[in-house]
């Protein structure tokens, strides 16, 4: 049988490479009462997020102890500032303002020092440390998860 509802083989082999390419679960084309459905992989489902906090959460003060940002680098040490949730870092409120800090500003403890993006809510993220931003380990945008590092506040 060369064609199925008037959609040759060929057709058929092309759509099947576009799921497959695209990673698509399937596709289904439809004529009239007649259908064919193409199947791809199965994708795995998404990872389980944890509770997300609400907006004010603190950052979870982590012992001043050296962090070695690789094998060939100083040791650095200081109070680390972890992620306490997963999810995107950003220095900014949004692109048009100012960060909130930079590397050789002076924080203070309860300031705002970034955001954390968590299942669309944005979550201010306060110091626990007085102190000067020694580090910042992440990039804007990056996405970072929990008890991650992202800043060393001297």
């Amino acid at each position: 049988m060369s064609e199925i509802y008037n959609i040759d083989i060929d057709t058929i082999e092309k759509i099947a490479d576009i799921v497959s390419s695209r990673e698509l679960s399937e596709i289904t084309i439809q004529d009239g009462e007649k259908s064919v459905t193409i199947k791809g992989k199965k994708c795995p489902p998404p990872p389980a997020m944890p509770f997300s906090a609400p907006m004010g959460i603190t950052a979870t003060p982590a012992p001043a102890v050296p962090v070695a940002e690789d094998k060939s680098a100083d040791t650095v040490s200081g109070n680390i500032v972890k992620s306490p949730i997963v999810g995107t870092f950003y220095v900014a409120p949004s692109p048009d303002k100012p960060a909130f800090v930079k590397v050789g500003d002076k924080v203070k403890k309860g300031d705002v020092i970034m955001i954390i993006e968590s299942m669309k809510l944005m979550n201010e993220i306060q110091s626990d440390f007085d102190g000067v931003v020694e580090k910042i380990l992440v990039s804007d945008g990056q996405a970072v998860e929990y008890d991650q590092p992202i800043m060393i506040i001297k």
